[in-house]
């Protein structure tokens, strides 16, 4: 394998020709042309990492986001790149090492937010055409003639755009087919326990916007406390060699019909996203979800006191629903302020300074001393109560709205109080630290 000094080689260039002037609808197996060998050949022959034979299904991934002619509806000729583009295009992906990731989702039912940028993410509108650019409209039509971005009605939302950049573990073939590069040896069922529902980078933006009070903001938590909801995350990967999701659909969204008068003595009806009302100090408080922020919330995470999942439960209660949002909220605060020598005495540190002190009421004493106050104990203890009632099979009524809340509220609070800890210091040990707050707490309870 000798590698091409720069730019496609004429091997490449002369098979991708005679590619281009293969009439729609092309062979009934690309895979298989004379034309299509002589290209995977000069893959093969020179560029790394395609392979002992070249590339084959991440080929033709590639030839048809760049715009094959014979590939595109009769009507679409115009999608096609010149020959020339073309081979620039896949000898360039050819030797990237990687590629950007943009992780787009639509907040729905939200209120009108501020624009916020921090980290690699930012929260804004996107008008038609810059959403056209972002989800790569004209690759989209290539990969997917016969269905439309619906730009248009897909900018009356508010979205939520992490970018990160990925290096390339795989050549071309496995990421196109990623089972090529499964190891089929492992435990195929196995539950990765941190695992997210979304990519990392995006849940780790969406975990830095919970942070915010949107309990507090809302005017209707009977209806629902959050300001939005994630109903999902669409991926553009610039590496040509990955087939593009399908385009999303706007009806996946909420809508609602509006009538409006129309100043002569009529009306007129429009379809407008539904929106959760936030209350008018939401609009100048969230302007300091900024970036100097952001850097506090990164520095945190770092530190000892996260090293139990806190951000994992936070994210899981902002996705569940019902009593599965509850039990994560409360999750949330014994992953930040629970030991297992709560209920393993042989791993408590002598001398026990709270000897004989349950489980929950060490829990209390934490929450006291690092929220200052015995109120928000009790307010655990309530709650605390509610979860061990479900999980237990006792009878129990309903949870109400307030206690939902105050389940949601408690745990963001806990979350903050802990970020701002690691402000005052570097902190060695999570066991000390917590011993810490149990010496501070245990009085107030």
């Amino acid at each position: 394998m000798s590698v091409v000094a720069d730019g496609p080689s004429s091997a490449m260039l002369g098979a991708m020709a005679e590619l281009w002037r293969l009439s729609p609808p092309g062979p009934d197996n690309i895979l298989a042309h004379p034309a299509f060998v002589r290209l995977r050949e000069a893959c093969r022959d020179n560029y790394s990492g395609t392979g002992k034979t070249g590339p084959a299904f991440a080929l033709s991934t590639a030839l048809r986001a760049l715009g094959l002619p014979c590939h595109l509806q009769k009507d679409a000729a115009d999608l096609a790149l010149s020959v020339e583009e073309a081979a620039a295009g896949l000898d360039a992906a050819l030797r990237s090492t990687r590629s950007t990731r943009v992780h787009l989702a639509p907040l729905d039912l939200a209120d009108d937010l501020s624009p916020l940028a921090f980290g690699p993410a930012k929260l804004c509108r996107l008008t038609p055409d810059e959403l056209r650019v972002v989800f790569d409209e004209r690759r989209l039509k290539r990969v997917y003639p016969r269905q439309e971005l619906d730009a248009d009605r897909l900018s009356e939302f508010h979205w939520l755009v992490v970018e990160e950049t990925v290096a390339f573990k795989h050549g071309p073939e496995a990421r196109a087919v990623p089972f090529f590069s499964m190891d089929l040896s492992q435990d195929l069922g196995r539950i990765e326990p941190h695992k997210g529902r979304f990519p990392f980078a995006f849940e780790e933006a969406l975990f830095f916007l919970l942070l915010a009070p949107w309990e507090s903001w809302s005017t209707m938590p009977e209806v629902d406390w959050r300001a939005f909801r994630v109903p999902w995350v669409y991926t553009v990967d610039s590496d040509i060699f990955v087939r593009p999701g399908s385009p999303p659909s706007p009806d996946t969204l909420s809508w609602e019909d509006r009538i409006y008068d129309d100043g002569y003595g009529g009306t007129y009806e429009e379809e407008r996203p539904v929106e959760l009302r936030l209350d008018d100090n939401a609009a100048t408080e969230l302007t300091v979800w900024d970036q100097s922020r952001w850097v506090i919330v990164e520095q945190a995470k770092q530190s000892v006191l996260f090293e139990t999942p806190v951000a994992h439960f936070v994210i899981r209660a902002f996705l569940a629903e019902g009593v599965d949002e509850f039990l994560a909220h409360i999750t949330t605060i014994e992953a930040a302020l629970g030991l297992r020598a709560d209920y393993q005495k042989s791993f408590r540190v002598a001398p026990d300074r709270h000897k004989g002190m349950r489980a929950t009421n060490r829990m209390r004493g934490r929450v006291a001393g690092l929220l200052g106050d015995r109120s928000h104990a009790d307010q655990y203890e309530q709650l605390f109560d509610i979860r061990s009632a479900f999980l237990h099979g006792r009878a129990m009524t309903d949870i109400s709205t307030q206690e939902q809340v105050m389940a949601r509220s408690l745990a963001r609070q806990v979350v903050e109080a802990l970020i701002l800890a690691t402000q005052s210091g570097q902190i060695s040990s999570r066991e000390d630290f917590l011993d810490s707050l149990l010496d501070k707490g245990a009085p107030l309870i």
